[in-house]
């Protein structure tokens, strides 16, 4: 499989990296090649998953890795985690598609002591904490990928126009050099992705949360916690 440092060799020194255009030449090579790599992708909610899942199954085979122990509280963590499975085989009925679920163990005490390790309580969101938690959850989805076989790992977090698409791929870049299989790079919301994303949620009637998960955004942000755990619990008891 290529690796994405072959083609990043060839851009010219000090040029702002287009990684939608990156993976673009990669899906070419594929074709060129008449391959049909596999891939581990992270999820952090099911909305962001909807145009990445779209876009890569007519390339490659797709695996969705739910792992994101920055939620809270763990019944919010719950009904995502539902939210994304459920959606993933809705998808693959009605596309005949084949994407595989796999969801990593709830463990905010991990992403809690990160936090205060690095002191990043009262860091703004968008700041060093999200860059911390991209880290943790992309460094997961190497070992997975690795672990399982898997040609590529990827994150569907660059759907977000509010997340940072290229510190997200620089990271997912500099992970790879220590795992032994590539990152997947791209910027989903590209090419109408995110205007996509927000029609196949209505398509799918997919549940979109207000915030990104961590109780430090949530809070920062005025979410009612009491009331999303109440909300999700609620949801969770229905189903």
């Amino acid at each position: 499989m290529q690796n994405v440092e072959e083609i990043l060799n060839k851009k010219q020194p000090n040029q702002k990296v287009n990684y939608d255009r990156i993976l673009q030449k990669l899906v070419a090579n594929w074709e060129a090649e008449t391959t049909r790599p596999s891939i581990l992708l992270h999820s952090c909610c099911a909305p962001c998953s909807t145009y990445s899942l779209e876009y890569l199954v007519e390339y490659a085979d797709v695996t969705i890795l739910f792992a994101n122990s920055n939620i809270h509280p763990e019944s919010e963590y719950r009904r995502r985690e539902l939210v994304q499975k459920e959606f993933v085989e809705e998808f693959n009925k009605r596309t005949g598609s084949t994407v595989g679920f796999m969801s990593s163990p709830y463990e905010p005490n991990e992403f809690m002591r990160m936090v205060g390790a690095k002191q990043l309580q009262n860091e703004a969101e968008g700041g060093k904490r999200c860059t911390a938690c991209f880290q943790m959850r992309l460094d997961i989805v190497a070992e997975k990928a690795l672990e399982f076989g898997f040609d590529y790992f990827g994150s569907a977090l660059t759907l977000s126009p509010k997340k940072n698409s290229q510190l997200i791929n620089e990271i997912g870049l500099d992970i790879q050099k220590i795992y032994d299989v590539n990152y997947l790079p791209s910027d989903f919301k590209k090419n109408n992705g995110y205007k996509r994303s927000i029609d196949m949620c209505n398509e799918y009637d997919i549940y979109r949360q207000c915030y990104c998960g961590c109780v430090f955004a949530a809070r920062q942000q005025g979410v009612d916690l009491k009331e999303t755990d109440r909300a999700a619990k609620l949801f969770l008891a229905k189903k």
